[in-house]
């Protein structure tokens, strides 16, 4: 009877779960096996053709290396910057420090993708934007160029962006996690004369390796499905150079009409992602923390 009651209260959910997210994933792989005309309605079914022209299309490589960069960058910045910071923030003695720099690095991730992106638009005007006038300001002139008309800086000029307003979420989520290892261990290691370096190294990093591992599976999981900066700045160009595989799976799907190739770039993309989940999870759960 029990049992029976524990599945009438599943059930709803698990009906949910089964129509918005199992059933539209294996549509997708279904649509990816389709030559589709989302206009006209016409569907051939092409086997894995989509996936052929995948690896003959550069436009999908470069995106791939678009979404690694942004990744390894990610990892780098929003992982183990943010983790030093949070470290360096919470050894200040003052309470009021701690929480003023706290807020003060949250509030641009408080700020959505689409405003900041439009900021940053602003802020990387070749001929308004301030980022130039302040290079010309310090006598830096030579350097001030159009950063999002250039194929080599497009790309960089979104990625810090992106850090920028992504840096204070991660920040204060390591911060709540050094917060929640026992005073007692730092206070041992204080008496033993160990140093902050050494106690960074070897209290800190070992007792937030849960919340590392999370943050490296949100980080990286969220690198490959960038989207609405780029299409804000850039929309993927110059030439394509910042295209990566949302915004490449949105122009092949609506603009360019191959409805059948954009599925199958979602499934790579899915495929990826959920590799990297699972690959995280298995590490993170073989190094779990217990107190």
């Amino acid at each position: 009877m029990r049992a029976t009651l524990r599945l009438v209260w599943v059930l709803p959910a698990l009906v949910l779960v089964g129509v918005f997210v199992y059933l539209p994933l294996v549509q997708n792989l279904q649509f990816s096996t389709l030559k589709w005309d989302i206009y006209s309605g016409s569907q051939e079914y092409v086997g894995l053709d989509n996936y052929a022209k995948l690896v003959d299309d550069p436009v999908f490589w470069s995106s791939l290396g678009n979404n690694a960069l942004y990744a390894v960058v990610s990892i780098v910045f929003q992982v183990f910057g943010a983790l030093l910071l949070a470290a360096l923030i919470e050894s200040i003695g003052s309470e009021r420090w701690r929480r003023g720099l706290r807020a003060v690095y949250f509030i641009p991730s408080a700020i959505s993708l689409t405003v900041a992106g439009l900021l940053f638009y602003f802020v990387y005007e070749p001929n308004l934007g301030p980022l130039n006038h302040a290079l010309q300001a310090v006598g830096l002139g030579e350097f001030a160029q159009a950063w999002l008309g250039q194929e080599s800086t497009a790309m960089p000029a979104i990625i810090a962006m992106s850090q920028w307003q992504g840096f204070g979420y991660s920040t204060l989520l390591f911060a709540v996690a050094i917060q929640r290892i026992p005073s007692e261990i730092y206070g041992a290691a204080a008496i033993d004369g160990v140093g902050p370096i050494r106690r960074f190294v070897h209290v800190t990093v070992p007792l937030v390796r849960e919340m590392t591992g999370l943050m490296a599976i949100v980080t990286i999981s969220g690198a490959f499905q960038v989207f609405n900066e780029v299409m804000v700045m850039t929309a993927g160009g110059p030439n394509n150079s910042t295209q990566v595989l949302g915004t490449w799976l949105y122009r092949s799907g609506f603009v360019r009409n191959n409805f059948g190739y954009a599925a199958a770039v979602a499934t790579v993309l899915f495929v990826i992602t959920l590799g990297i989940a699972v690959a995280q999870l298995w590490v993170t759960r073989r190094r779990r923390v217990e107190w």
